[in-house]
């Protein structure tokens, strides 16, 4: 049997950014002019959230949203080809053009054209159809008028899979049949602006506050860094915290949140584990670049080998290395994490702009220490790592020595704590190929996982 696919119904927008450099201002005014600009165009609304959500799977999308017969139609049908299957709404109005003009990492201004509203013809039997039968409705409304009409409302109406709506403040209300809400902070205060408290209080009284007006399933609030809030109407809500994310572009976060948590449930996912899987996703997402790498790989392509750099970490040397700083790391077992442990790491970190701390994999950690260790496993000593502020990324090799993992990440710095001082480190050669420094730190005396270990059996 042919599996059903996840169909995405909405406003297809054309997103172009505008990247160039700035280094004066104008005579006349105090604004940047920007010189050698290039232009680089990718499907925005409800078209991203579809083509992320094809990149992530292997699950068929279907697009169903208005399109217009002008330049940025076609060229918007263009970027879909070949990786969404296309069903259009007959509409007028122009498409919608969303022009941000960069200068860097940085966003100078937004330029908007199109129509606010776009006017729609009938929706196809077709669309009706596999909006019917989909395994999962993603909903991504940009306020544009789709999610309104009569007819898509009826069609989202009668979906006999579970339906996920991203709103919008101009778009319409969810249909009451809807599983899943996601809405971001701003979003939530602007419908539900009556509810009161603080903090985690006042969002999670705002979710409940939606679930009632909208009659739906649950409601995740957003909120960017900080993960989600995950309300059913009563009881106490789930947070869902995100990773850290370090640099990276936000645009098209929340359309990662709410392709997850589709295609999660899609695959038979309860709610709380895809707004967790939501959680994740978008935070891999911002870190690989965000809304301006759409047509890279995709967030949840094939997992690197160990050894090699996860995408937090290309991102993190990424951007040290684009404003001209320093990347330091540093490398152990780190099983038990001890003080002696967290000294050296803030010392490694006061020495430049990042630090990546590369740990060795369980089966080296053994061929090092003996078939007894390690007592933690490598992804639980990568979270423990990561959690510490002045962790920026860690990376897994499964070599017994770092120098093939340097060699990838060619730090400018490496360091290591202990009683190394006026010794050629072991990695010092593998620095001096690119000209990166081996460095020795002073150690915290009297701590060690071995000693630790050992009182542990007395």
């Amino acid at each position: 049997m042919t599996e059903r696919p996840l169909v995405v119904v909405g406003d297809a927008l054309l997103d172009v950014d505008l990247v160039g450099s700035a280094s004066r201002l104008t005579p006349d005014a105090p604004v940047p002019v920007v010189e050698g600009i290039e232009r680089r165009e990718r499907p925005g609304g409800a078209a991203l959230a579809a083509v992320i959500a094809a990149a992530a799977g292997t699950r068929e999308v279907v697009l169903i949203a208005p399109i217009d017969s002008d330049e940025g139609a076609v060229r918007l049908r263009e970027l879909l080809a070949g990786r969404v299957r296309l069903i259009e709404i007959p509409a007028t109005g122009g498409t919608s053009v969303k022009q941000r003009l960069r200068v860097g990492d940085h966003s100078v201004a937004r330029l908007d054209s199109g129509a606010p509203v776009a006017t729609l013809g009938p929706l196809p039997a077709e669309a009706a159809a596999a909006i019917r039968d989909a395994a999962a409705v993603l909903v991504a409304d940009y306020g544009r008028g789709t999610t309104a009409a009569a007819d898509v409302r009826d069609a989202l109406g009668a979906a006999r899979g579970p339906v996920v709506w991203d709103p919008h403040p101009r778009g319409a209300d969810p249909v009451p049949n809807a599983r899943l809400v996601t809405p971001n902070g701003a979003e939530a205060a602007r419908v539900a602006a009556d509810a009161t408290g603080t903090g985690l209080a006042v969002v999670g009284a705002r979710a409940e506050a939606l679930i009632r007006q909208w009659e739906v399933g649950a409601v995740a609030v957003t909120l960017g860094a900080r993960g989600a809030l995950l309300s059913y109407g009563s009881g106490a809500p789930m947070v869902v915290p995100a990773v850290a994310v370090t640099g990276g572009d936000p645009c098209g976060a929340g359309d990662s949140f709410a392709a997850a948590a589709a295609l999660a449930l899609a695959d038979g996912a309860v709610t709380g584990e895809a707004v967790a899987a939501a959680v994740a996703f978008a935070s891999a997402f911002v870190a690989r670049g965000g809304a301006t790498s759409w047509d890279a790989a995709g967030p949840a392509g094939p997992a690197a080998p160990e050894g090699a750099a996860e995408p937090g970490a290309e991102a993190v040397l990424a951007r040290v290395r684009a404003a001209g700083g320093t990347v330091v790391a540093t490398g152990g077992c780190f099983d038990l994490l001890h003080a002696g442990h967290v000294a050296t790491l803030r010392a490694a970190r006061g020495l430049g702009d990042c630090l990546v701390v590369c740990i060795n994999s369980d089966d080296s950690v053994r061929r090092l220490k003996g078939p007894s260790r390690p007592l933690v496993t490598a992804p639980d000593r990568a979270r423990v790592l990561e959690a510490l502020e002045f962790v920026d990324a860690v990376v897994v090799f499964d070599e017994d020595t770092p120098a093939e993992v340097l060699d990838r990440l060619r730090p400018d710095v490496w360091a290591k704590g202990g009683d190394y001082a006026g010794a050629d480190l072991p990695e010092a050669a593998v620095l001096r190929t690119w000209g990166g420094q081996a460095v020795v730190l002073p150690y915290l005396d009297g701590h060690s996982t071995t000693a630790l270990v050992e009182r542990s059996r007395v």
